[in-house]
């Protein structure tokens, strides 16, 4: 009993070391730069004299949340926005349903573009008005349109400690072309 409890301990130990979940990279540390772009010059560099790729990491270090502010938000972009969406869904949903085309008891196919473009403008009024208020009723409304992106303040090109010569090799590979 007390062997197959240690066995049992064993294998949950196992268990837990290949489901711990992503880890942070650690090894040699190749450059710190200050831009993303002079990162991957770097790992260009190294895949280009032919080391490994699947063995560099870039690690962005000190995470910053930058929000890039893009238009103005006012009742003009809002009733604009409903109205392509209301046209849209107008369109999906005379083509679903068929809207305009009319089948007659001998067989006939007519189309009628008038019962088509009446349910794209109000689809589109429709779609104007849901936008206008719900922008209207919005207590966290702000007046501009903007995204964000995490960014990092700083980049580190990593590799394996085991790998560390053969980066510099490759590197030094580089420079004297």
């Amino acid at each position: 009993m007390f062997d197959l409890l240690l066995w049992h301990n064993h294998r949950v130990a196992e268990t837990s070391k290949r489901n711990i979940g992503p880890q942070i990279p650690t090894g040699h540390v190749l450059g710190e730069y200050s831009s993303y772009q002079e990162a991957i010059a770097l790992v260009d560099k190294l895949v280009a004299n032919d080391f490994a790729a699947n063995r560099i990491s870039i690690i962005g270090k000190d995470p910053v949340l930058v929000e890039k502010v893009r238009s103005k938000l006012g009742y003009g972009r809002v009733v604009l926005s409903g109205a392509i969406t209301g046209f849209w869904l107008g369109i999906l949903l005379s083509l679903l349903l068929g809207i305009g085309i009319e089948a007659t008891p001998e067989g006939d196919i007519s189309y009628n573009p008038q019962q088509f473009a009446a349910v794209l403008v109000v689809s589109a009024g429709i779609g104007m008005l849901i936008n206008i208020l719900r922008f209207a009723t919005s207590k966290n409304r702000r007046g501009f349109l903007s995204t964000q992106m995490p960014v990092a303040s700083r980049y580190q090109v990593l590799v394996p400690d085991v790998d560390a010569a053969a980066a510099h090799k490759a590197l030094s590979a580089g420079t004297t072309e």
